[in-house]
């Protein structure tokens, strides 16, 4: 690799370059001397993920004008292009010779990637970075290496992910990032991933979901390999609950927007976003692939946030981006309950009350690490991970779905709940909010490969297991004509149920679409969770099963599954069965039933 020091200007980078040298790993020299003369930048930094280097990535976010500094010790803000703002979903490409439902693909040849990126750091310096997605010394653990010419970019992932450069040692095998902000041209903005040689190129975009790799773009790396490899790559959240015999580890999945974070927050963190689920004796156990949080700051108060409140008003290491600076070096974010302030500057520049535009983005977000929270697991960073016992799969749903129902088995939970999901858009993706869109666990904006084959996976991984988590269905965003059914904080009690059914402390009703709470075990949570009276009328609002409606969806959700030519038999017979038990209701009830017909 002696001949990669061409590159560097920067007679300091000499000493990494031969302890990069001394990793004996002959992909890794290949992939840094290519990526360099492809980009072809004036200078390079190796970060082997020191103390001076973190320190040194930061200083230049700071010079660059990528971050400004606030008045609060370690905060910083970002501000993205103003059609920058959220995933590109339709600038986002699967490298594929043939096409796949439901995922953008592109041939080789309608991409020219080396067109794209040839030169596109002139005149920058390159930043070079080596994570571990996952615990370290873990059968878990993926190695990725990030190159890119935005320290905003490094020092993002210097918070959200594990250091880890001396594990490349000899010939680890590990996924690769290529990110150029290039000349922020939204028109030419472009994310390629590339499964055969487990890469991610990304260009004319500085959103951290389109440009910091190990976050959303590693996740379609690593659903392949979780496919080939027969265990699961998820987006999920890792949540330990406290129940009457103990503490109950749990999985859930929500777009984003819908839950997810408020939801780690009411349980011990150990994971707020993504998952890396595997068989071991049977038995479900999942890590954390991060170590960091990238949320969604909109909305977020002291009065029902109050420890990512307490993390956000802290000394230490925030990232915010996309609110609104005010003129003391402060932030403002719309929700967060304070008084708005005259004027600042936000990702669209001056802003003032007067404009009436919203202050900040409603995708708007904060980068802080994971160990700020004060409710963090002691197993967050377990390198054989934590045992799975529930899988929740959240929607934003405003009409059909109840606040919480329960599978009958893994089979009817994956399908007829996790695969069925349909749920309102949120402004994490471009595009129109409130737009229902069917999305598979969360998770179809990432899907890399066919939800024939991702689903056949996870059955497969199911009836490995012989003890099998129960999976649930919650909806916190039901309405009727009035507004919403939920208060924010009866999430609370769903929970409380769901570590109840999980311990095994109480029955439920049998409906056509799962198990529901039974009244007097909810007037009695609510009381004992929130110290609140829970009336009947809420309880038979709340689920009252609408039979006709949930036939339309089994319906819709089928034609969608007979479409696609790999699905599995499991899928279309669970299916069918839903639809029996629904029309055999239907004849008995009519279009809807309530939940005190069931008793």
């Amino acid at each position: 690799m002696s001949h990669s020091l061409l590159f560097l200007n920067d007679l300091s980078q000499k000493e990494k370059v031969k302890e990069i040298e001394s990793l004996n790993n002959s992909e890794l020299n290949e992939f840094i001397i290519n990526t360099v003369k492809l980009c072809k930048p004036k200078s390079v930094y190796i970060s082997i993920g020191d103390k001076d280097d973190k320190e040194y990535v930061k200083k230049k976010a700071i010079e660059t004008e990528e971050e400004i500094v606030l008045k609060t010790e370690g905060h910083t803000i970002h501000f993205d292009h103003p059609l920058d703002q959220a995933r590109a979903k339709d600038d986002t490409f699967i490298l594929s010779s043939s096409p796949i439902p439901y995922v953008n693909t592109k041939s080789e040849n309608e991409i020219d990637i080396y067109k794209l990126f040839n030169g596109c750091m002139v005149g920058r310096e390159m930043y070079i970075g080596f994570f571990s997605l996952g615990p370290r010394n873990s059968p878990f653990q993926i190695l990725a290496v990030q190159i890119t010419d935005s320290p905003y970019v490094l020092h993002s992932e210097n918070i959200l992910y594990r250091n880890a450069f001396e594990d490349f040692y000899k010939n680890s095998s590990f996924l690769k990032f290529i990110h150029s902000k290039g000349n922020l041209d939204i028109k030419n903005r472009r994310i390629i991933i590339d499964r055969e040689n487990n890469t991610v190129y990304s260009i004319n975009t500085t959103y951290a979901g389109n440009s910091v790799g190990l976050k959303k773009l590693a996740l379609r790396l690593t659903i392949t390999k979780s496919v080939k490899e027969g265990w699961l790559s998820e987006h999920m959240a890792i949540i330990g609950f406290e129940g009457k015999k103990g503490k109950h580890y749990f999985t859930a999945s929500f777009p984003s927007g819908s839950g997810k974070t408020s939801t780690s927050m009411l349980g011990r963190l150990v994971s707020d976003d993504l998952a890396f689920i595997r068989e071991f004796n049977g038995k479900a156990l999942a890590v954390n692939p991060e170590i960091g949080v990238f949320g969604i700051i909109q909305g977020i108060n002291q009065r029902d946030d109050p420890i990512i409140w307490k993390v956000l008003h802290t000394p230490g290491e925030v990232i915010f981006s996309n609110v609104l600076m005010t003129e003391d070096k402060s932030v403002y974010w719309e929700g967060s309950e304070v008084e708005k302030p005259y004027s600042g500057i936000n990702y669209e520049g001056y802003w003032s009350k007067e404009s009436g535009k919203p202050a900040s983005h409603p995708n708007a977000r904060f980068t802080t690490p994971i160990t700020a929270f004060e409710n963090l697991d002691e197993n967050y960073d377990n390198p054989n991970g934590v045992e799975i016992e529930g899988i929740i799969f959240g929607v934003k749903d405003y009409s059909l779905s109840p606040p919480v129902i329960e599978a009958f088995s893994w089979n009817h939970g994956i399908i007829t709940i996790g695969a069925s999901m349909e749920s309102a858009r949120t402004a994490a993706v471009i595009g129109k909010s409130d737009e229902y869109e069917f999305n598979p666990m969360a998770i179809l904006d990432f899907m890399p490969v066919s939800l024939g084959i991702y689903l056949k996976n996870y059955i497969a991984f199911g009836r490995k297991l012989t003890k099998t988590p129960k999976i649930f269905g919650f909806n916190y965003f039901l309405k009727d004509e009035k507004g919403f059914l939920n208060k924010k904080e009866d999430k609370k009690v769903w929970i409380r149920w769901a570590i109840e059914r999980v311990e095994s402390n109480l029955d439920a009703l049998l409906t056509p679409i799962g198990f529901i709470p039974k009244y007097d075990d909810l007037e009695k949570l609510f009381l004992e969770t929130l110290n609140k009276e829970y009336k009947k009328e809420e309880y038979e609002k709340q689920f009252t099963i609408k039979l006709r409606k949930y036939l339309e969806k089994v319906d819709r959700i089928k034609l969608i599954y007979s479409q696609i030519s790999d699905t599995p038999t499991e899928v279309i017979e669970e299916l069918e069965k839903q639809k029996d038990r629904l029309l055999k209701y239907m004849k008995q009830y009519g279009d809807a039933v309530s939940p005190f017909d069931l008793y």
